[in-house]
């Protein structure tokens, strides 16, 4: 029998919260993470958006970065 993995709590909506006020396009912010040793593409990046991969912890430390934002504010209304 095949067991689906359980998604855990979708940060898709900070996500996109997150790079619409930045002003970036999945495109530039791809490339951004590139630049900083993250290899995501904007395939893989607009399935974070849509709540179908979890984000990788060394991904998130980057766009904190990028955003200029604390963790609090990444992970705003997740309670």
């Amino acid at each position: 029998m095949e067991q689906k993995i359980r998604q855990d709590m979708n940060i898709g909506v900070n996500l996109r919260r997150l790079r619409d006020n930045s002003g970036l396009s999945q495109e530039k912010l791809c490339a951004e993470l590139q630049l900083r040793g993250c290899d995501i593409g904007r395939s893989t990046y607009a399935k974070y958006e849509a709540g179908e991969l979890n984000v990788k912890v060394s991904v998130i430390i980057q766009l904190t970065k990028i955003y200029n934002c604390s963790f609090d504010e990444f992970f705003k209304d997740l309670d």
